[in-house]
């Protein structure tokens, strides 16, 4: 099954909204190393409204603990530093798309051993660093979602 990750979220409200986004698209969240806030911090429950009991949140201590909580899983990487683009990556269900934390992204050894599965989305004003987690989550997600045909009725 298609999962999002966080690793090491910073910003309570993005965590919220993440939240909301994988309860609206039935997606599991796992939430990996500390976080720059406590879960049930307000922040974080205002941003996800009355959606939590909707959401499938797991947390683990580490990354090796995500990997053997979904040992069938693909992972794959978001970073700005990457090349491919998300749009040129063919998803497939057992999918695990891992984000990093919103100041400094995805170790970079971890990026370097995974290159091959490390997408980006672009950014047309080169002076823009990043996007917001959550909005990238967003992007990432949908297009994920709409190549697994998740839309058709």
């Amino acid at each position: 099954m298609l999962s999002v990750a966080l690793v090491e979220p910073e910003i309570p409200p993005n965590t919220g909204n993440i939240a909301r986004l994988c309860a609206a698209t039935n997606v599991p969240l796992h939430i990996v190393g500390a976080t720059g806030f406590r879960l049930d911090d307000r922040a974080v429950r205002r941003a996800g409204l009355d959606y939590w009991p909707e959401v499938s949140l797991q947390r683990h201590q580490d990354l090796a603990s995500l990997y053997s909580q979904l040992p069938t899983a693909r992972f794959v990487y978001l970073s700005t530093k990457a090349e491919r683009v998300y749009t040129d990556w063919g998803f497939e269900s057992d999918d695990c798309l891992v984000f990093g934390r919103e100041t400094r992204g995805l170790p970079e050894d971890l990026l370097r051993l995974n290159w091959d599965r490390c997408l980006t989305i672009p950014m047309l004003n080169q002076k823009i660093r990043s996007l917001n987690l959550a909005t990238s989550v967003g992007i990432v997600l949908y297009e994920a979602l709409r190549q697994l045909g998740s839309f058709k009725r």
